[in-house]
C-alpha cells in the first residue's frame, strides 16, 4: 500500500512514527540526531570509519553502528553510500502519467514493481503520477517505459534532463534553508574499470567496524585503493557527497512541492542557476518541453509543512526574478515508492529495501 505523505496529517511510516516523533529531531543534542545531521557528507574514508565517528560524537564505534543499524531499521536512513551527480553513469529520466483515479494505486503498483524505478508518486495534478525511472543505459530504460504503456494502456510523458543546476538532498535538520550554489561543470563519468566500485556505493556501506575492507575483498583491491577512488570521485564532483542518505519524511520534512515554470530557452540557464542558489532550493534543473507540457525549468523545495514549503517557494521565485513567469506547484500526495537509484547495480539483484 502507498504511504500518505505527513502533510495530510498521517506519518509517512506509522511504524517509525511509534517510535521517533519528528519533534524529537528539533535542536536535539544527542547522538542520534547529530549523527543524522553531521554525516550525511564527509562520513570518513578511513579504516575503522565508525569510530572515528564515535570520537566526534562521543560514543563507542559499537554504539554508532547501532545507532545506524536502528536508524536504517525505522526507516529514517536508507544506507550509508553516495549520490551521484547526474550524467555520471548510466541513464535516468522523469517521467509522469494521467492515471484515472479509479486506477491509480493499481498502475502505481505496476510502475514500482520494475526494480529500476526509484521514486514514485502522487502529485496534485491532472498528470498525477510521477516517477523516476534509472538503468545501465538509455536503451533499458526506453524498453521498461514501453512495456509500462503497454501493461497500464496508459501514455507515458519523458522528460529529460538538459542540464542540472544543483542537487542536494541533504538535509540540515537545524537550518532547512541554507542557500546553494549552481553546478556550472559536468563532472566526470565513472569509468567501465569502476563500474564494480560504484555498484557498491549505490548499495551502501556494511556496518562493520571495518566495513571498507569488505568491499575491498570482494573487488580484488586494498581499503587504501578504495579510499583514493572514493575521494577522487568527491574531489571531482562525479559524488555529490558520500555519508547518510537520509528519507526526508522520516525527519520531519514532510512536505515536497515540484514547481515547473515555462522560460524562453535563451534565458532558462542563467535563471535556472540563479533559482538554484535560493534558500530552500534542493534540486533544480532544465528539462525538455514535451507535448502539452511546455515547462523546461524544474525545481524541488521541502518543508515541514505546506505552509512552510509555500513560504520557501514563494521566496525562491521572487529572490530568482521568476515571480511573472508561467508555472504550476505540484505538491506530492502519496509516496508510492522511494529507494536509490540502480546506474550501476544489476536490475536482477535484490533492491536496497527503501
Amino acid at each position: 500500500m502507498p504511504r500518505v505523505l505527513p502533510q495530510l496529517s498521517q506519518r509517512a511510516d506509522p511504524a517509525a512514527a511509534s517510535e521517533w516523533s519528528t519533534s524529537s529531531w528539533d535542536n536535539d543534542p544527542g547522538m542520534q540526531a547529530r549523527l543524522l545531521n553531521e554525516w550525511q557528507r564527509g562520513f570518513p574514508l578511513s579504516d575503522r570509519p565508525f569510530a572515528q565517528i564515535g570520537q566526534a560524537l562521543g560514543a563507542t564505534e559499537s554504539e554508532v553502528i547501532q545507532a545506524c543499524a536502528e536508524l536504517s531499521r525505522l526507516g529514517i536512513i536508507s544506507r550509508i553510500g553516495g549520490v551521484w551527480a547526474p550524467g555520471v553513469g548510466g541513464s535516468a529520466l522523469l517521467c509522469a502519467m494521467a492515471v484515472p483515479p479509479a486506477r491509480l494505486e493499481a498502475v502505481a503498483a505496476r510502475v514500482s514493481a520494475h526494480p529500476g524505478v526509484n521514486h514514485n508518486y502522487e502529485r496534485e495534478h491532472a498528470l498525477n503520477l510521477w516517477f523516476v525511472i534509472t538503468g545501465h543505459d538509455a536503451t533499458q530504460t526506453e524498453q521498461a517505459l514501453a512495456a509500462i504503456e503497454s501493461d497500464t494502456g496508459l501514455p507515458v510523458l519523458r522528460l529529460r534532463m538538459v542540464r542540472p543546476y544543483r542537487i542536494d538532498l541533504g538535509f540540515d535538520l537545524h537550518r532547512p534553508a541554507r542557500a546553494g550554489t549552481a553546478l556550472r561543470q559536468r563532472p566526470p563519468r565513472v569509468a567501465e574499470t569502476d563500474i564494480p566500485l560504484a555498484a557498491c556505493v549505490e548499495q551502501g556501506l556494511p556496518l562493520l567496524p571495518r566495513p571498507y575492507d569488505l568491499w575491498a575483498a570482494r573487488l580484488g583491491s586494498s581499503p587504501a585503493q578504495l579510499h583514493a577512488q572514493l575521494q577522487a570521485w568527491l574531489d571531482a564532483g562525479t559524488l555529490r557527497r558520500f555519508g547518510l542518505v537520509v528519507r526526508h519524511h522520516e525527519v520531519g520534512f514532510a512536505a515536497n512541492a515540484m514547481t515547473v515554470f515555462d522560460i524562453e530557452d535563451a534565458q532558462v540557464d542563467a535563471l535556472g542557476e540563479r533559482l538554484a542558489t535560493q534558500p530552500g532550493v534542493t534540486l533544480c534543473y532544465r528539462r525538455e518541453r514535451a507535448q502539452g507540457w511546455p515547462y523546461n525549468l524544474y525545481c524541488m523545495v521541502h518543508g515541514r509543512n505546506r505552509e512552510q514549503t509555500l513560504a520557501l517557494l514563494n521566496a525562491a521565485i521572487a529572490g530568482a526574478g521568476l515571480g511573472e513567469r508561467p508555472r504550476q506547484v505540484l505538491f506530492s500526495r502519496r509516496r508510492f515508492k522511494q529507494t536509490g537509484a540502480r546506474y550501476f547495480r544489476p536490475l536482477e539483484a535484490p533492491a536496497d529495501g527503501r
